[in-house]
């Protein structure tokens, strides 16, 4: 974590207003500047598809979001700013200007980071206040998903701001690859230029259409490169015998004039056309906001894909989850609960992936909701991501779901919970479902627990903080009602 509340952001383009996202929807307040006129209703769609992203990639972990303020100056948007984030055109002599303009309206502490996706930071620092206060944080689109942020220092740049930026990235949920040197075009882009040159031969020459050619690299391997990059998958064609094995037999190809690498085509205004007309086709008519939302809907699938196997990018995404979740417990935690009611700690969506055939929720996520409305009490009561790291946690080893009515697509949901009794090792619950927006009960789930230590495999008590604040819920919940579906078994009359 850091203590950085506060963002100003110079630009708001498709970068600037990425980055926009992703600071509000950490609960970050962002103070924007762009001339555009048109800059309200873009970063109102931007905001909407970032939201529509982050609801499916984490339904049930949100934290508050941070206040956008449009302002009308490079100076409004850094005079107040922990951290600053500029997002300007790839010209050289503009960053400078402005960047010199802005290092001496913030404040002497705040860290600058350049969105620069090959200009080098030595140059860009040359005339600023407090030079050393300038990484490059160069991101990927969109950057409200993408995790990847390239973190580069110039000649000036101290390593404490490299280390302090790198914090800050990794607080809004993104994975910070700290450049040993400076290069033009860093690395990422390094990779990707070799990739378009090659790909612009083979449009130019005939071999491929622009749809073909990325066929080739979404059904091929860029599903391997989401997970595994270039490096280690060759070192998996080595076989047995490993990267050794795998250079030995495919290194001599290099040699082979296979390559175009270093001799680009000349884009003449027909091989333009050309490639325009064949990525018109590819689009089908999409819009742009429609081609986002299916870039964002597709990272979103293999995010959480990785997210399950803890690997790679899923890692990051494993991390951010958690972050998410204690933000969100913790604006829970701010808002006045009061025990002597079945407490209302978790609100979600049915969203699209949550529906049958029918249109209404599916079986499997009732029982995904009551488990997160499980893990909201736990975290109310002091469980939260450090005492799972502890190997510490409480096990569902008994449920039972009543569906009583039906929850459709977007309708939003809440659940109360009542504690029913609790021991060192047990815990028994009781969640009710209803939906937001009339109050209908839509289910029930009865709940037992067991507090495991889930390194050594067996049932220990809970820690005694933890249950000290769950007797004091039972005690302050004592006088209710018992639940008309507590202790039912299946099949059983169902009251009225």
């Amino acid at each position: 974590m850091t203590d950085i509340r506060k963002v100003g952001l110079i630009g708001g383009g498709v970068i600037g207003a990425g980055w926009a996202a992703r600071c509000l929807l950490n609960g970050l307040d962002v103070a924007l500047y762009d001339p555009d006129p048109e800059i309200g209703r873009k970063m109102d769609e931007v905001m909407a598809n970032a939201r529509r992203s982050y609801r499916r990639l984490f339904p049930d972990a949100h934290a508050p979001e941070g206040r956008l303020s449009l302002v009308a100056s490079v100076a409004d948007a850094v005079r107040d700013a922990d951290f600053v984030q500029e997002s300007l055109p790839e010209r050289i002599e503009l960053k400078r200007t402005v960047l010199a303009e802005a290092s001496r309206v913030a404040r002497p502490d705040t860290i600058f980071g350049s969105s620069t996706s090959g200009l080098l930071p030595t140059d860009i620092q040359a005339d600023m206040a407090g030079p050393e206060r300038l990484v490059v944080g160069h991101p990927f689109n969109p950057v409200y998903l993408m995790p990847l942020v390239e973190v580069c220092g110039g000649a000036r740049t101290s390593q404490e701001t490299k280390e302090r930026a790198a914090d800050f990235y990794r607080s809004i949920g993104m994975h910070p690859l700290m450049l040993r040197k400076e290069i033009d075009g860093f690395v990422a882009d390094r990779l990707m230029e070799a990739l378009w040159r090659e790909a612009l031969w083979l449009v130019r020459d005939g071999i491929a259409t622009t749809e073909e050619i990325d066929d080739a690299v979404r059904y091929g391997p860029g599903l391997r490169w989401a997970f595994m990059g270039t490096f280690l998958i060759y070192r998996i064609a080595g076989g047995e015998a490993g990267m050794r094995h795998f250079m030995a037999q495919f290194g001599p190809a290099l040699q082979w004039p296979w390559t175009k690498l270093t001799d680009v085509p000349e884009l003449t205004d027909a091989f333009v056309d050309q490639i325009a007309a064949q990525s018109d086709d590819q689009a089908g008519g999409k819009s742009i906001r429609e081609l986002e939302q299916l870039r964002d809907d597709c990272l979103v699938s293999v995010l959480s894909a990785l997210r399950a196997q803890g690997y790679a990018a899923g890692r990051t995404t494993k991390r951010y989850e958690e972050l998410q979740w204690d933000r969100a417990q913790a604006a829970t935690l701010a808002r006045i609960v009061d025990p002597a009611k079945p407490l209302r700690l978790h609100e979600c969506r049915v969203e699209v992936d949550w529906i049958d055939y029918n249109g209404h929720m599916t079986e499997s996520r009732y029982l995904y909701v009551f488990g997160n409305a499980s893990d909201a009490l736990f975290r109310h009561v002091g469980i939260d991501t450090e005492y799972h790291q502890a190997g510490k946690s409480y096990f569902t080893v008994e449920s039972h779901i009543m569906n009583i009515a039906e929850a459709s697509l977007n309708e939003s949901l809440y659940v109360t919970t009542q504690v029913l009794a609790v021991d060192p090792k047990r815990l028994h619950i009781f969640h009710s479902l209803y939906r937001a927006d009339d109050d209908v009960l839509v289910a029930t789930a009865e709940q037992m627990l067991i507090h495991v230590n889930t390194n050594e495999s067996h049932a220990v008590p809970a820690d005694e903080a933890v249950l000290d604040k769950l007797g004091v819920i039972v005690e302050a919940q004592k006088n209710l009602p018992r639940p008309a579906g507590a202790g039912r078994h299946v099949g059983a009359p169902r009251r009225p």
